[in-house]
């Protein structure tokens, strides 16, 4: 699991080794893992096209000894000296190239994964000084690089993870509407979606459930990341429901209502383990986050839709209100 380093303090947990991860992740009762570039192949910008795939091919095999696959690749483009100022969006040409290469290899790793899904988690396609970058252009820049990709690859779907601040000030893509306007100006908007996270919703000042459901009812939820938060602070990637548990009711009412999942669809975790955790501990936030998730879907289960309708026709929405707390506290 994540090492517990931040940006106020450094590591304090060991790494654990991929394969005991993946062991783990089988017997917590996860089907999938979710990968950044470089979680795949860690030293790609030092190899050849060819030598990528390799190492890709490796992390592939652990996977198939495990049930396990991969649902995406993202391209990590926010942790490299190119991408200071942005990849996408970079006000330099090069920058912008190099941007591109890793994308084209998260391609062919995904691929090599046997997945094809591309999440864009768009971290510095912003500013921190409004007038540093032209919006217009910048815009424009995103959508011209996710046509490139889909270009590159016809089958990959770029899925959209979008975040209003943190790192940058101000983001290009901040809410799942803004995905969607992205995905309708691509040259093939059928293969280009959104992926909402509860906590870059609520960052937003938004409902999640209703992020997931604006994007459901396009047809462009490709995936989920389920987690909690304590408000407009900085991103804590708490497990899930701990923090907002009728906030996070309605995310799986609206998940289940739709049938998500029944197109083959994830509904990932992105949760991190609290920094003080012991290593032995350090699944702890996935176990709870999972057993939440299961604990809820009961209640949606249980919910009397009638008496929904009958409070929605008299308009008795406080009874309405108080049905679903008293749900939610009941055994």
């Amino acid at each position: 699991m994540h090492s517990g380093a931040d940006a106020f303090g450094p590591p304090v947990r060991d790494e654990i080794a991929f394969e005991e991860k993946v062991k783990r992740f089988k017997e917590i009762g996860l089907d999938a893992v979710q990968f950044h570039d470089d979680d795949v192949v860690p030293n790609m910008n030092d190899l050849s096209d060819d030598q990528i795939i390799k190492e890709a091919e490796k992390i592939k095999r652990i996977l198939d000894e495990n049930d396990m696959v991969a649902e995406f690749v993202a391209p990590r483009l926010w942790m490299d000296p190119r991408t200071v100022d942005g990849g996408y969006t970079s006000n330099n040409a090069d920058e912008r190239e190099y941007a591109m290469w890793r994308s084209y290899r998260s391609i062919d790793i995904a691929r090599t994964l046997g997945c094809d899904n591309i999440v864009l988690w768009l971290a510095r396609e912003g500013t921190y000084v409004y007038e540093s970058k032209d919006p217009v252009v910048s815009t424009k820049r995103i959508v011209e690089a996710i046509n490139k990709m889909l270009e590159y690859d016809k089958d990959i779907k770029i899925i959209i993870e979008t975040k209003p601040n943190e790192p940058v000030d101000v983001s290009f893509c901040p809410t799942i509407g803004h995905a969607m306007a992205l995905s309708s100006a691509t040259i093939d908007p059928s293969r280009v979606g959104g992926l909402l996270e509860t906590a870059h919703a609520v960052l937003a000042g938004l409902d999640p459930a209703n992020e997931i459901a604006f994007a459901l009812s396009f047809g462009k939820l490709f995936s989920v990341h389920l987690n909690d938060q304590n408000g407009m602070k900085f991103d804590q990637d708490k497990a899930f429901g701990v923090q907002n548990i009728r906030t996070a009711f309605n995310q799986i009412k609206v998940l289940m209502e739709n049938d998500y999942g029944a197109k083959g669809e994830f509904i990932g975790l992105d949760v991190k383990a609290i920094r003080t955790q012991k290593i032995e501990d350090s699944y702890r936030h996935l176990e709870n986050s999972l057993k939440i998730a299961k604990m809820l879907e009961k209640k949606v289960e249980k919910f009397d839709y009638e008496y929904q309708r009958q409070c929605v026709e008299a308009r008795d929405y406080e009874a309405l209100e108080m049905y679903v707390i008293e749900l939610l506290m009941s055994s």
